[in-house]
Formats: structure tokens, C-alpha cells, sequence
């Protein structure tokens, strides 16, 4: 019995620290392009889900004008974590940007703050540089461009093909006669239009996240709460906060374990009373 009740004890001590979740499994959806449904196919032409698919592989094009998106990531060892983060939002406001995120934890050991920017790509070495400036040292920093033009133009071409096919359709909608013609033109015309608004969609995220460049910022008074790893200096003050961070953590999963065994009591105590008495009245007979 004493076993019985020490594996349902760690069973649920499993299940609470280690996150046993059973798996669930999704069946794909036949989706055609911009998450419309596929329609049926005319006679006379083809279905629309037989047109081209935008591809992953973008076949690369020489022209001058490139589209890049443009990403920053900063972390950043500050004197004060709550005025610098509210620096440079008033900052990103005053460019024309804007404040996606905000987040500071940790305020009565070491601040931690991850403030997420938008701001004109124009702009953005002048405003890294003015970031540098309220920083007593930067741990990191990178820079990540992506050129999407490739994908732009394959878009483009895409959205080009959907808008002659949908002209044709409307040719056979002004001939058709019967009513089930005019029907089924008309759903291969709204899922037309369904793939056509999608590409629109993502041809303008791609234009406004190219003019708007993304800044991620990492602020703490402690380097070691950064995400970067520093330096390996000695550094006896980080060591001792880490220390006690660690002799905490510790002390809070034992006050759990302790929690759950008093909790299972109900059920781990009668059955020691009665292991122990049986064995007395053993000894006794």
C-alpha cells in the first residue's frame, strides 16, 4: 500500500514539474491559395485551384529598387531600466514610429525590460546610434536584412495571372444562359477574388513592413539577466545574486513538494497506521 501511494504521489509531482501533456493530432484542410476553398472546375476551363502556387523559391531578379526588411536586436546594460525603456518609446513616437511591446520584470532583483519598436527604416542608424547613447554598455547588438523583393514580384506576377482569369470568367458570365452556369462561374469567381484580396493582403505587409524597420531592445542593470552571455570577468556581486536566486528557486520547490505530501497525507498516513499495525498484531500472534 505504502508503495501504492508513493508512485500516485510522484506521478502528479511528474505531471506538475515536468508538463506530461497527451498529444493532439489535426487533419489538414484542402485550402486553396489565401485560405479559400478549393471550387469545383467549369467544362470549359480549368479550376481555379489548377492555377500556379506562389512558390517558397523565388527566382531572383536584377532590378535596382530592392524591398529589404530591415531588424534590429539590442541588449543593452542600462543605469535605470524603467527611464530608458521609457526613452526610447518617447523616442520611437517622436520619429514616427511606434511601441509594439512592452514588458519589465524582476523589479525588486535585477529590472529586466524587452521593449519592442516600429520605426521608418530611414531612420533607423540614427536611432540605434541614440540608443547606444543611453546605455552604460552594450552587450549586443545585430542587424538582419531580408530582401523580399523576389517574393514581391512573384507575387505580382501571381496576382496578374488571377486578374486576367477572372476576366474570362466574366466574358463566360455575360453568355452564360443557364442557371447552373451562371452559378458555378460565379463561385469560381468569388474564390477568385478570395485569392486575389489575399495577395493584396501580402503585398502590402510587405510594402509597410519594409518602410517601418523592427528594433528589439534587451535593458537591465545586470548583464547576466540579458539574453547574450558577457564576458567571463569575475564578478563576485552577480555571483552572490545568482547564488541567492538559485538557494530560492530551491527553497520554493521543496515549500511545492512539501505542499503535495501534505495534501496526499489523507491518503499516504492510514495507510502507514495500517502497515504498522498490521505488523504489530503479527509480532503479537
Amino acid at each position: 500500500m505504502a508503495s501504492v501511494i508513493f508512485l500516485i504521489v510522484a506521478y502528479f509531482l511528474t505531471k506538475q514539474y515536468f508538463g506530461v501533456r497527451p498529444l493532439s493530432l489535426r487533419s489538414p484542410s484542402n485550402y486553396g491559395i489565401g485560405g479559400a476553398p478549393e471550387s469545383a472546375s467549369l467544362k470549359s476551363m480549368g479550376s481555379v485551384s489548377s492555377l500556379p502556387l506562389p512558390s517558397d523559391n523565388y527566382a531572383p531578379t536584377t532590378t535596382t529598387d530592392r524591398m529589404v526588411v530591415q531588424e534590429s536586436n539590442l541588449s543593452l546594460v542600462v543605469k535605470d531600466v524603467r527611464e530608458s525603456s521609457d526613452k526610447v518609446i518617447e523616442h520611437a513616437k517622436s520619429i514616427g514610429g511606434y511601441m509594439v511591446s512592452s514588458s519589465l520584470s524582476q523589479p525588486e532583483e535585477a529590472p529586466y525590460a524587452y521593449v519592442v519598436l516600429r520605426i521608418p527604416a530611414d531612420k533607423l542608424k540614427a536611432t540605434v546610434d541614440y540608443f547606444r547613447s543611453l546605455s552604460l554598455k552594450v552587450s549586443s547588438e545585430n542587424l538582419l536584412g531580408t530582401d523580399v523583393t523576389d517574393q514581391y514580384t512573384d507575387l505580382n506576377a501571381h496576382l496578374e495571372t488571377l486578374n486576367q482569369t477572372k476576366s474570362k470568367f466574366e466574358e463566360i458570365l455575360r453568355k452564360a444562359i443557364e442557371v447552373q452556369d451562371i452559378l458555378t462561374v460565379q463561385r469560381e469567381m468569388i474564390s477568385l477574388q478570395s485569392q486575389i484580396d489575399s495577395i493584396k493582403g501580402q503585398q502590402l505587409y510587405l510594402e509597410k513592413t519594409a518602410q517601418l524597420a523592427k528594433i528589439s531592445l534587451h535593458l537591465s542593470t545586470d548583464e547576466f539577466s540579458l539574453p547574450y552571455a558577457p564576458s567571463g570577468k569575475f564578478r563576485p556581486a552577480v555571483i552572490f545574486k545568482q547564488a541567492v536566486r538559485s538557494m530560492v528557486s530551491l527553497l520554493r520547490w521543496l515549500a511545492k513538494v512539501l505542499i503535495w505530501v501534505g495534501v496526499f497525507s489523507v491518503l499516504w498516513i492510514p495507510a502507514l497506521l495500517v502497515v504498522r499495525y498490521s505488523k504489530k498484531r503479527k509480532k503479537t500472534s
